[in-house]
C-alpha cells in the first residue's frame, strides 16, 4: 500500500459515480496534483471507465511521464497539467463528456443558471476548437480560456472543471449537468428564469459549504454502493 492510497481510492469514486450518472463515459478522466509537485494521480489512458480500481490509477509528471514506470495517462492528460501549471488553486481536474450541457456548447447556446445548485458555477467559459485536446499547445490555449473560472465546455466535446478538491470537482461536474437538463427541458414549456447576480451571490454563499458537498457525495456514493 503506497502513501497515495486513499486519493486514488476517491479518484476511483468519482470516476465511477460520474460514469454511473453519465457524465463520465469511456474516455473520461480525473485527477489530484500531488502537493509541492510537478505530479498527478489521474487514471490510465487504458482504464475501462465502468470498472475502475485503484490499480487504474497512476501518477505522472506534467509532460505525461509515468513515474516509476506505471500505465500512459489518457493523450489529453494536457488538460489537467496546464491548468495545473497556471492554477495553483486548483488541486482537482475533470474532464468528462455529459449530455446535456455538451449540447448547449454544440448549438451555441450559453449554460445559464436556472435552479438554485447553478449558483456555485460562476462563469462557464467556452473552448472553441473541436477535437481531442492532446498537445501541450491546446492544454495551454484551454487552460487560458478558463482562465479563473471554474468551468469551462469544450466545443461539441464536453466540460472541463478545475476546483480546489475532487470532492468540489465532483460536485460541480454534477451540478453543471443538473442544470443543463433542466434548462433544456424547460425551454419546451416556454424560457425559464435565470438567478439573478444577486440571487447568485446569496444562494451560492448558502450552498458553497463542505457539509453540503458532502452531502451530494455521499448520495451518489451510497447509489454506487447499493448497485
Amino acid at each position: 500500500m503506497d502513501s497515495f492510497t486513499e486519493q486514488k481510492r476517491v479518484l476511483v469514486d468519482a470516476i465511477l459515480m460520474l460514469e454511473r450518472s453519465g457524465i463520465i463515459d469511456f474516455n473520461g478522466h480525473a485527477s489530484w496534483r500531488v502537493p509541492g509537485e510537478d505530479r498527478m494521480l489521474i487514471n490510465s489512458g487504458a482504464s475501462v471507465r465502468s470498472v475502475l480500481t485503484i490499480d487504474d490509477i497512476v501518477m505522472t509528471d506534467f509532460d505525461g511521464n509515468p513515474v516509476d514506470g506505471g500505465a500512459v495517462p489518457p493523450m489529453e492528460f494536457h488538460i489537467h497539467s496546464e491548468i495545473y501549471r497556471r492554477r495553483p488553486d486548483t488541486n482537482a481536474v475533470i474532464h468528462a463528456h455529459p449530455l446535456w450541457s455538451t449540447l448547449f456548447s454544440m448549438t451555441g447556446n450559453p449554460v445559464e443558471p436556472v435552479i438554485m445548485q447553478a449558483a456555485v458555477l460562476g462563469k462557464i467559459t467556452q473552448f472553441d476548437e473541436i477535437g481531442s485536446v492532446n498537445t501541450k499547445k491546446l492544454g495551454a490555449e484551454l487552460a487560458t480560456t478558463l482562465g479563473a473560472h471554474r468551468i469551462a465546455m469544450l466545443k461539441s466535446h464536453g466540460s472541463v472543471i478545475a476546483a480546489g478538491s475532487i470532492l468540489e470537482a465532483f460536485v460541480l461536474a454534477v451540478y453543471l449537468e443538473e442544470n443543463a437538463q433542466r434548462q433544456y427541458l424547460a425551454r419546451n414549456l416556454g424560457a425559464p428564469a435565470v438567478l439573478t447576480p444577486d440571487q447568485i451571490v446569496t444562494i451560492a454563499g448558502n450552498l458553497w459549504k463542505p457539509n453540503l458537498l458532502q452531502k451530494v457525495w455521499d448520495y451518489h456514493a451510497g447509489k454506487l454502493r447499493s448497485a
